[in-house]
């Protein structure tokens, strides 16, 4: 897919964490961790400026995902470390699924070409394809953003209301 669709997928895929974010009542930290999947979403097509590295390769992988989780769990915990460990371990946790989720949307999207993805790879060399539309179709592109938009603000607004209900 091409950017609209990779930040469609991202924010389809944190929509959830988002959700669940809102509900423990901690909103700023959510569309903060929106917004840090939704500028990351181009992340794993950082192999088309990388000399010798195969676009969908090593940045379209499980792998990449649990590596850029741990840089920005790592840079959560950082953060956090000044308002104590409990906040230490709570903003790396929260870190480590936004940087996951950041390449996970991206793969999300991927899979819906033709070309598809190898997530596995170099354990396994299946490929996984949908096969719903070439990446470059841009009615995919723009359905997937407004979906991951609807998505996102029906997962915030559940999340407000379960919030308000547990009085948090």
């Amino acid at each position: 897919m091409h950017r609209p669709g990779h930040y469609g997928g991202s924010l389809l895929a944190y929509a959830p964490v988002g959700f669940l974010v809102v509900a423990a009542g901690a909103v700023e930290l959510a569309i903060a961790g929106g917004a840090v999947t939704v500028a990351g979403a181009m992340i794993p097509d950082w192999d088309q400026r990388v000399p010798f590295v195969r676009h969908r390769g090593p940045t379209h992988t499980v792998w990449f995902a649990l590596l850029v989780g741990t840089v920005l769990g790592v840079a959560g915990a950082l953060v956090g470390s000044s308002m104590g460990v409990g906040s230490a371990i709570a903003l790396g946790g929260f870190g480590f699924v936004v940087g996951a989720i950041i390449v996970i949307g991206h793969l999300l999207a991927d899979v819906l070409t033709p070309m598809g993805i190898r997530p596995f790879e170099p354990l396994r060399d299946d490929t996984y394809t949908l096969d719903v539309a070439k990446a470059a179709n841009p009615l995919a592109n723009y359905a997937l953003l407004a979906l991951g938009a609807v998505t996102s603000v029906i997962a915030f607004l559940a999340g407000s209301v379960v919030a308000g209900a547990l009085g948090v």
